[in-house]
């Protein structure tokens, strides 16, 4: 009879709010995105338009879809990010040739040199977190593992 009870007792924890994992992760993200925003502010950049910059600084030109799919966005969200970079003066869009309907995105040489202040963000974020470089790379390889997870998930329900 006490399994029982133990049971029901850790079915009812199960769902207390403080043990859920989604509730976690959305104020984790929400929380890490709001310490970021002071620090890209120096960039004049936001969150959004910092992930963006981070795929054009890896590989500059790209197309939309390339950076939408790097970012596990729709091409329509990841737009009107691009229109502001570009009224920014850091990237250019322009028809690839031989494809119309594809949009490719590159660097200016100001995108460009903005990465050299970008440099500083990481070690100034772990500062701010109070995080080591071990402990970032840990929770990096639980999140990917979080979202190859779902991802898989998503397929397999797909493929029903």
């Amino acid at each position: 009879m006490q399994t029982v009870h133990n049971i029901e007792a850790a079915q009812d924890e199960d769902l207390l709010l403080e043990h859920q994992l989604c509730f976690a992760l959305t104020v984790a993200a929400r929380s890490v995105v709001g310490a970021y925003k002071p620090v890209l502010e120096r960039l004049n950049l936001t969150h959004p338009q910092y992930l963006v910059m981070l795929c054009l600084w890896e590989e500059s030109p790209r197309t939309v879809r390339n950076i939408s799919d790097a970012l596990a966005q729709e091409p329509a969200t990841i737009s009107p990010l691009l229109r502001r970079l570009e009224a920014a003066g850091l990237i250019t869009r322009r028809r690839v040739h031989g494809n119309e309907r594809a949009l490719a995105v590159e660097l200016t040489e100001e995108g460009a040199a903005l990465r050299a202040e970008a440099l500083k963000v990481p070690g100034t974020m772990m500062e701010r977190l109070g995080l080591t470089r071990a402990q970032v790379s840990e929770l990096h390889t639980s999140m990917m593992g979080l979202i190859a997870a779902t991802s898989d998930q998503r397929q397999t329900q797909d493929q029903q």
